[in-house]
């Protein structure tokens, strides 16, 4: 991973920024606006810290998006709301890139314990990033830690049958988890653990931008809604997570567990489908 350039805790500091990557000095107003909203941006989400990478030439759209200057010191700051968000690339081939830019700003993370619990190496997310439909779980597994993709276990087998059971396949959605590293043992993750993780999630999730999210077990649900309920009652209703709706269902390794809550599922994917406008077959596909 590069170098850590700066802390920046707040605003006043975004200088730094500039300085450290050895930016030319932008005067342009509107340009430094734009910049001061952008970190205010990742300031919403929680990223306070910001690594230098050099910028190529073949990223220049990417590049202006992330350019930062400062704002005048005798202005006051423009309040900006909490719910905005960057803009959404439209075309196939940005949110590639974009996705890339997420994965490259991770690197070899060590911003929590895990990296010196065992895991070996980063679960990302994989997928279609265009897709209507994304799934988040809880954290990688053995199987996954070995091969560096989310649900490819015994857990994943099943995941990739309940969304062919939706008439979709696996190629067509995406899948992440709360956390890219494993937890040693397949523990559940700690509170700081998501806490530090999730702000690449959430990144990943505007990328894409869903039309629908299913939150696969307690930790991802309860995680991506701050709340603390069983899961009998975050199960059956839609919720608005950052303007998308999010449906809440069972951990495909919990219905590995127990096999009776599998009809139980496939009435949240049938939610689901229905949300999606998707042909709603008799039964599930086993």
């Amino acid at each position: 991973m590069p170098s850590v350039a700066k802390v920046f805790p707040a605003l006043s500091t975004a200088s730094r920024v500039v300085e450290s990557n050895s930016m030319p000095e932008l005067p342009d107003p509107q340009l430094r606006k734009a910049i001061a909203d952008r970190i205010r941006y990742y300031n919403d989400l929680g990223i306070y810290d910001f690594y230098r990478r050099p910028v190529e030439k073949t990223e220049p759209v990417v590049a202006a998006a992330v350019l930062s200057t400062i704002p005048d010191p005798t202005e006051a700051p423009t309040e900006m709301p909490r719910t905005r968000m960057a803009a959404t690339p439209t075309n196939p081939a940005d949110r590639v890139s974009a996705l890339r830019l997420i994965r490259e700003d991770i690197g070899d993370c060590t911003r929590c314990r895990l990296h010196k619990q065992g895991r070996k190496q980063i679960v990302f997310g994989v997928g279609n990033p265009n897709a209507e439909l994304m799934f988040i779980g809880e954290a990688p597994g053995a199987d996954e830690d070995e091969k560096g993709e989310p649900f490819v276990g015994r857990a994943g087998q099943l995941l990739t049958n309940m969304i062919k059971a939706m008439g979709l396949r696996r190629e067509d959605v995406y899948i992440a988890n709360i956390i890219k590293c494993r937890p040693p043992g397949n523990r559940t993750p700690e509170r700081d653990e998501c806490e530090t993780c999730s702000p690449f999630l959430m990144r990943q999730i505007q990328v894409i931008s869903p039309k629908a999210i299913v939150a696969l077990g307690a930790v991802a649900a309860k995680t991506l809604l701050a709340v603390n309920a069983p899961m009998s009652e975050l199960r059956g209703h839609w919720y608005d997570f950052r303007g998308t709706k999010l449906a809440v269902t069972y951990h495909p390794a919990f219905l590995l567990r127990d096999p009776r809550q599998k009809k139980e599922t496939w009435k949240d994917l049938q939610m689901v489908m229905r949300e999606l406008g998707l042909p709603m077959p008799e039964r599930p596909q086993e």
